[in-house]
């Protein structure tokens, strides 16, 4: 019998977390890899799981890539603090582990909420990503200090249960995150030794909006949907100004 692992990192999620592992009991196994978070993440955490491995503030990748190291088991599923799984993708993802096919990872689509509202236009859904996958098949995460992608050659299947993503709970979180992502994704961008001026600045914000909220039919979202892709927008802008900002 195939069992499964679950993967979560951590870093001051108190919030979250108990609702994330309370939603993942059904795994063989929880592993939670947390970057010496200074709030009551590490102690909720101990109350689903003894397996928390405690790590220095590195890449998210890198931090799954230690989550992956130390699963005892083949299948791995790997969840962020703020997400959940319903019912239906629990049993479907047993179903699946016990299934002898040649597929080795399947993509499972993700519904997102900003500010507890669910976003189905701007690009957000179904926005499927590559979340259980088999150990033996060699599937790592790359090194990217954001927006990390899992690395995987080999024949893939798609799963129609869902993870539900609670991102953004409140305008105050957002700006938070904003903050600590376009300082990440600035400092990637520095490594491609990018040049970048005026128009980064100010036609890919623009254009950002542009996408979302009419050719990803944002609008449809109403104000919620004008929101994010304005929020969006400034993300780009941020991301840009402060990349400008370490070459300068």
């Amino acid at each position: 019998m195939s069992k499964v692992s679950v993967i979560i990192i951590t870093f001051n999620e108190e919030k979250n977390i108990e609702e994330c592992l309370l939603s993942v009991l059904w795994a063989d196994e929880i592993i939670v890899v947390d970057s010496c978070s200074s709030d009551n993440t590490i102690n909720i955490a101990k109350k689903y799981t003894q397996k928390i491995i405690i790590t220095e503030n590195i890449s998210y990748g890198l931090k799954r890539n230690i989550g992956i190291d130390n699963a005892s088991y083949d299948w791995i599923f790997w969840l962020d603090a703020d997400e959940r799984t319903d019912k239906s993708l629990s049993e479907e993802i047993k179903s699946v582990s016990l299934k002898d096919n040649n597929i080795d990872a399947y993509f499972i689509k993700r519904k997102s909420f900003f500010v507890n509202k669910f976003i189905k236009h701007c690009g957000w859904y179904p926005d499927y990503s590559l979340r259980l996958f088999k150990k033996s098949s060699g599937a790592k995460f790359d090194a990217a200090e954001v927006h990390e992608k899992i690395v995987y050659e080999g024949r893939t299947g798609k799963l129609n249960g869902e993870i539900l993503h609670y991102t953004d709970k409140d305008f105050e979180y957002y700006a938070e995150k904003m903050n600590i992502y376009t300082a990440l994704s600035a400092k990637e961008l520095l490594k491609t030794n990018k040049k970048s001026g005026l128009l980064d600045l100010v036609f890919r914000p623009v254009f950002t909006f542009f996408k979302m909220y009419f050719l990803k039919l944002g609008f449809l979202d109403g104000y919620t949907g004008l929101i994010l892709c304005l929020l969006s927008s400034f993300h780009v802008f941020f991301k840009y100004a402060k990349y400008n900002a370490l070459i300068k």
